[in-house]
């Protein structure tokens, strides 16, 4: 549902997706339920010994969905968010801690990211005319223009308050809501008391524990090209600890004009799509939040500038590049090394 990603789903998700569905057997000690969120979907696997009621776990999942949506969808005209955005004035907004520490969250990654990734560029997504579904070629005066109300030096934070420096901003936080409601729907499963997971919405997703018999969680990422759906990478996830998923391309969502490709993902520090030949990023980190916002991050730095950046904050990051029909794949240095997962 991001403005900046608008990828569809990304990752599949081994055990259960639209796209893939292992059967079970009746002696299959998984549970599964699924249902709509976020303008896309959610589904939860898990298994536990401990005594829970599946349908009061699901109707308190849809209860956190329902409660995040209403804070955080940039979709809906009533959500928290939205106020704020329709709100053109450069008085404090109440929109509570919750909100505030999302903002937050998302301009330590704007700062580490040297400003590539933004929460304010949905004005320039427009200009570019990629939400109408209309390319629209600026010209550098209307560019320049655009760019008075974009970057996070535009909107300061206080407690439960938010400021517009330009009363104009906007603040899209899409790019990371859906990996804080990844987080936030498994910190509900664990306080239930189930330690063995899969969590995804909207593409997104976090895993912890084993499936039944100890066998690892699997995820697919899909080939990172236009109407493909075949499989690119398995990961297979050897730690028990809380790992996210976190997946972003540029495959889903370009305009081809003037004989070259423009990319939905834009480059906040610039007012243009990213010219970069990186197509897929996947981050795998124990924080969700954090991997959803770098997932976006890293696909705008691409793996030029954004393996610096990686390797210097030690982040298991691996990078699809395109060159011609070829998909060149480049890991981390944290990735490269790590044991608690494996790339096949």
């Amino acid at each position: 549902m991001s403005v900046q990603t608008a990828l569809s789903f990304r990752l599949l998700p081994w055990v259960f997706t639209p796209f893939l569905l292992l059967s079970c057997t009746p002696a299959d000690p998984l549970q599964h339920f699924s249902g709509p969120a976020q303008g896309s979907t959610y589904n939860i696997t898990y298994w536990t010994d401990a005594q829970i009621k599946a349908t009061d776990l699901q109707q308190q999942i849809t209860n956190e969905l329902d409660r995040i949506d209403v804070v955080m969808s940039n979709y809906r005209p009533d959500s928290v968010i939205e106020q704020f955005n329709s709100n053109k004035v450069s008085t404090a907004q109440q929109v509570g801690a919750e909100l505030v520490a999302l903002v937050e969250d998302a301009r330590q990654v704007t700062q580490a990211s040297q400003g590539c990734y933004d929460l304010t560029v949905k004005p320039l997504f427009e200009l570019w005319g990629f939400k109408a579904d209309k390319f629209n070629q600026p010209t550098p005066e209307q560019i320049a223009e655009t760019m008075q109300v974009v970057g996070m030096d535009k909107i300061s934070t206080s407690a439960d308050l938010m400021t517009k420096v330009n009363p104009d901003a906007r603040v899209d936080v899409s790019s990371i809501a859906q990996g804080y409601t990844v987080r936030q729907l498994a910190l509900l499963l664990e306080k239930a008391g189930v330690t063995n997971y899969l969590v995804e919405v909207g593409g997104e997703l976090q895993v912890r524990g084993k499936k039944p018999a100890g066998q690892p969680w699997k995820v697919a990422i899909e080939k990172p090209l236009p109407g493909d759906q075949r499989l690119q990478k398995i990961i297979e996830v050897q730690q028990d600890e809380p790992l996210a998923i976190m997946t972003s391309g540029t495959y889903r969502h370009y305009f081809d004009a003037n004989g070259q490709r423009f990319s939905h993902v834009l480059d906040a520090r610039h007012g243009a799509p990213v010219r970069h030949h990186t197509v897929s990023t996947t981050v795998l980190i124990d924080n969700a939040t954090f991997g959803d916002a770098w997932s976006t991050a890293f696909l705008c730095l691409g793996s030029a500038d954004g393996l610096k950046v990686a390797d210097a904050l030690g982040l298991k990051v691996l990078f699809i590049d395109q060159d011609g029909d070829q998909l060149l794949e480049k890991s981390s240095q944290a990735l490269a090394q790590s044991k608690s997962v494996v790339l096949r």
